[in-house]
């Protein structure tokens, strides 16, 4: 069968003005989306001396650890190739969102901007603490990123992006929920060149890249990349003397190296290192007082006064509680006095090495393993006001080991995936010296990890047309934990805390806890045609328990959650029903028992933020994505549908309520994106783009009220391209977020403090000029 790219087009999300020149574009973009989702469109010019043709592209993936088209692949897949991400502006993983359906992205992590949470069908996770795990995976050439705070999230190098939706049950094991993203880099080749950008815009933006491949022996290839980039930020600190950044403000710095030695034809050795540093902003943050709390006495009338003298077990606070003017009038500045919490910070480095063996005709062998460290600095103000009632300085780091021993093969009709997998990861979150309430505390806590599976995957082509394929993993995951409560806690009645505030004796308490689970997929593909085909598909996810990621209620809330296990059924069509269009469409109904939903709350015992099983919830929906090709117009259409809520709740589970959504997950997901491509009579190209994309209403908790309500949200972005085919050079005239939309990205309530927490984007409107050459 013929297969095609799948690469979609939403792109980053904005809050929806409602006027009607925005109301008809959003129906139109939904119009065109009913005849499909995002299919990626591919154009090519041959070389100069013939003719230009315009055709869509097939694209080859690695989803299922072997080569095939994304078209043969029995599951929702969209593959963004590195020519799609460059048109579409894509670069960094935090905006793949723009691309992919059911797919949401959120910089929320503890107010630095260098972190991407990534929410596959409502599978995801917006903390960051060493304790806490992502629903869904990211992998880059085949190595399981642990942790995303302090990764690198350029996208330099890259050769496509694989977004899998959906349990993935066998292949990628643990913590893969909601899907996973594949980063795959470009290896090393034969052929000597060398590539660099230059990029300047609004907001000081200064941007450079390169990249470069060296044939050095016969043998021997070399690749090199490397980033930078600085913008500055869009709010200020009004109450930081001398202040050392901007809110908002970015820089970061990249680079990674390849080395691959084709040892002989049946032998290769590949070997990677990269590394990534950055220095920036806080994240735009405010607060919103809760309408009926800032008056005087009525706050402390809930029980929860924290701020109200002498009601409250406030200290060291003038009497009254937080109010409205205690906050910065634009959204963007901020009151806060805690000049330490501008200065947010992440770094990271890791090294792999990859060995292939082919032992003959039928089997091969491949040998994968790595390390990786990542480590930042954050932090928020939580009250965004000069007076400090509730500040948190954060910092974590993580180192992690990984090695994965596979054998493969194909036998006739069979071929088979198999492996052994071992992960190890140590790491620590220390947060402190905190002011809630009471100046001084520190909390910390670390955890190791060690995760084993085994894995197989077999298909077996029953005839020309109809392939079975089915596999089964087994996981193994033990966690060891301890946290130190140096105020232990806060408003515990004596001997144990001061039942005041003020500090008591500081305790150390450890936790450990395993489970095993075993996990599968099985599908049935049948090609319909040479170009279209049909694939049912059911498996099993599993993501490990964990424990909580903020227990500052004491040891007694330090205890362990389960884990999380999913059933998928799932429908697709995939395929070129036409020479001018591609077209890919799932239908799916997830089952979710034990889903693990975070979320904070006050109790007897303190603050904590608790992460509670929820007895069962269920996800419904679908995704479309369309590519359609007229000559040198190119249409990317997409829509996707989640419908997912908490059908069931165990007894004793705080805070969730049946009929809630999960958090950061809206109902729709929409995007358009229109391309027209012409040759000029020198033969040099001009290609103008457009991208819209909206995300519908959601929620930023699992506890769904209107404090946690996240406005929806529409965005647009073009680029002008001009490419001078002979000379190897292009220069892009482009337009990000050009109406300007300022949106929520996070809403924490804290209700029991009289506000609400609220993270803006950081993607305020910007445009700018790239001109990039290669030799």
């Amino acid at each position: 069968m013929k297969t095609y790219l799948n690469t979609g087009d939403h792109g980053p999300i904005a809050r929806q003005k409602g006027s009607s020149a925005r109301k008809a574009l959003l129906a139109s973009v939904a119009l065109s989306a009913l005849f499909g989702g995002s299919s990626a469109m591919a154009q090519n010019a041959d070389n100069a001396d013939g003719p230009k043709v315009f055709s869509l592209e097939e694209i080859v993936v690695t989803a299922q650890r072997r080569s095939e088209g994304v078209y043969s692949t029995p599951m929702a897949i969209t593959a963004l190739s590195g020519e799609n991400l460059q048109m579409r502006g894509i670069d960094s993983l935090a905006d793949i969102d723009r691309a992919v359906p059911n797919l949401n992205v959120t910089r929320f992590g503890v107010g630095n901007p260098a972190h991407a949470a990534i929410f596959i069908r409502g599978i995801g996770l917006q903390d960051h603490i060493i304790t806490t795990d992502p629903g869904v995976g990211v992998y880059v050439d085949g190595v399981y990123l642990g942790r995303q705070m302090g990764a690198n999230l350029d996208l330099v190098n890259i050769e496509r992006i694989e977004v899998l939706r959906g349990p993935q049950g066998t292949l990628y094991g643990r913590n893969t929920l909601g899907g996973a993203v594949n980063i795959i880099t470009q290896k090393p080749g034969d052929e000597d060149h060398f590539e660099f950008g230059l990029q300047g815009g609004t907001r000081a933006r200064v941007a450079a890249n390169f990249y470069g491949n060296f044939k050095l022996t016969e043998d021997i290839s070399m690749s090199a990349s490397g980033n930078i980039t600085r913008r500055d930020g869009f709010g200020k600190a009004l109450n930081v003397v001398e202040p050392t950044r901007q809110v908002g403000e970015l820089f970061q710095a990249s680079g990674r190296v390849a080395l691959d030695w084709q040892v002989n034809d049946r032998f290769s050795l590949l070997w990677t290192a990269d590394m990534v540093e950055g220095e920036n902003g806080q994240s735009p943050m405010t607060a919103e007082i809760i309408p009926g709390l800032d008056q005087p006495g009525v706050f402390a009338e809930t029980g929860l006064g924290f701020f109200t003298d002498p009601t409250g077990p406030a200290v060291d606070l003038a009497g009254g509680p937080l109010k409205a003017s205690d906050i910065a009038a634009d959204p963007d500045d901020t009151n806060s006095a805690e000049g330490n919490l501008l200065n947010q910070s992440n770094s990271g480095f890791g090294t792999s090495l990859t060995a292939d063996y082919i032992i003959n005709d039928m089997f091969s062998t491949k040998v994968l393993a790595s390390f990786r460290h990542s480590s930042y600095t954050g932090g928020l103000d939580d009250d965004a006001a000069f007076q400090d009632f509730q500040s948190f300085p954060e910092s974590g780091e993580a180192d992690q080991v990984s090695i994965e021993a596979q054998l493969n093969g194909e036998i006739g009709r069979f071929d088979f995936v198999s492996a052994l997998y071992y992960f190890r990861e140590e790491g620590d979150t220390f947060s402190g010296p905190n002011t809630f309430i009471t100046p001084g505390d520190t909390f910390d806590i670390n955890q190791t990890t060690n995760s084993y599976a085994a894995f197989a995957h077999v298909g077996y082509r029953v005839t020309d047309r109809l392939k079975l394929s089915g596999g089964l993993r087994y996981s193994y995951d033990k966690k060891s934990a301890d946290a130190l409560f140096t105020n232990n806690p806060w408003f515990l009645a004596p001997p144990v805390g001061s039942g005041n505030g003020t500090p008591g004796s500081a305790q150390r308490v450890f936790r450990s806890e395993d489970w095993n689970e075993i996990t599968w997929n099985a599908s049935l593909t049948y090609d319909l045609t040479e170009n279209l085909n049909v694939y049912f598909a059911e498996s099993k996810g599993y993501q490990s328990g964990g424990f909580p990621p903020r227990p500052f209620g004491g040891p007694n809330t330090f205890v362990n959650f389960d884990p999380t296990t999913a059933r998928n059924h799932e429908l697709g069509f995939k395929g070129q029903p036409f020479d001018f269009m591609q077209s890919s469409v799932a239908f799916f109904f997830t089952e979710y028992t034990d889903l693990a939903l975070p979320f904070s709350s006050p109790s007897a015992a303190g603050f904590v933020t608790i992460t509670a099983n929820a007895g069962k919830s269920e996800a419904l929906g679908f995704e479309l994505e369309n590519t359609f090709q007229f000559g040198g117009f190119s249409l990317n259409t997409s829509v996707g549908y989640l419908d997912s809520e908490i059908k069931r709740i165990d007894p004793g589970t705080q805070g969730v309520a049946v009929g809630d959504t999960p958090a950061l997950t809206p109902d729709w997901t929409v995007n358009v994106g229109p391309q027209y491509q012409f040759v000029l009579p020198n033969g040099d190209m001009i290609t103008m783009r457009a991208d819209y994309s909206y995300r519908s209403t959601m929620f930023g908790q699992s506890v769904n009220n209107e404090l946690n309500k996240l406005d929806a949200r529409d965005l647009l972005n073009f680029s002008i391209r001009y490419e001078n085919l002979a000379n190897n050079w292009s220069a892009t005239l482009y337009g990000d977020n050009v109406w300007n939309e300022k949106y929520d990205v996070g809403r924490l309530d804290q209700a029991f403090s009289g506000f609400t927490e609220v993270i803006l984007n950081n993607d305020r409107s910007e445009f700018g000029l790239k001109f990039n050459k290669r030799f």
